[in-house]
């Protein structure tokens, strides 16, 4: 049996947890997140704990169930405290702008680039050259951040472009004659 599969999922003050068939609804002060639960999983709420159980002795069925248990971790997780990523703006005349549900960036093209946000995710600008995407689905937040990284991703000779806050670039050295 998976070692992450056996701990239990603790839940927080003010969290619910609804399993109804394969579909389990985890409900908080950020929001609410469903699932489907994978048939070699059984989830079983007892107090204030979630256990994940495999529901057969296979390989799959044991991997499955660490997913499965990771992935309700960070739902819980999610629904009470949230997940956030920050992204800095390296490059002389970089910046950043959030309005509403939208992103704007200017980042040396010849236009200013517009990104969308889908519901449930926060975009916030405290500086000009710093962005923070925030939400309680933690796979959606890091897909947005990759997105808006991939838009003008850091260039190894100067460093310039859309990195993680905590994200080292390595810089090249140029080409001697």
């Amino acid at each position: 049996m998976s070692r992450v599969g056996k701990m239990p999922v603790a839940l927080p003050q003010g969290v619910e947890v609804a399993i109804s068939g394969e579909q389990i609804t985890v409900k908080g002060a950020n929001g609410t997140l469903s699932r489907t639960l994978n048939p070699l999983v059984t989830v079983k709420k007892e107090g204030n704990v979630l256990n994940v159980a495999a529901t057969a002795e296979t390989a799959a069925a044991d991997a499955m169930s660490g997913t499965t248990r990771a992935l309700l971790a960070n739902m819980v997780g999610g629904v009470s405290k949230g997940f956030e990523k920050k992204l800095n703006l390296v490059g002389v005349g970089f910046r950043a702008q959030a309005q509403g549900q939208k992103l704007n960036l200017q980042i040396g093209f010849s236009h200013p680039v517009s990104k969308d946000m889908p519901a449930g995710i926060k975009v916030a600008c405290p500086t000009q050259t710093e962005i923070v995407i925030s939400g309680a689905d933690r796979q959606v937040v890091g897909q947005i951040a990759a997105e808006v990284r991939a838009i003008r991703p850091p260039e190894p000779y100067k460093g310039k472009g859309i990195r993680y806050a905590d994200e080292r670039v390595v810089l090249k050295e140029t080409k001697k004659k």
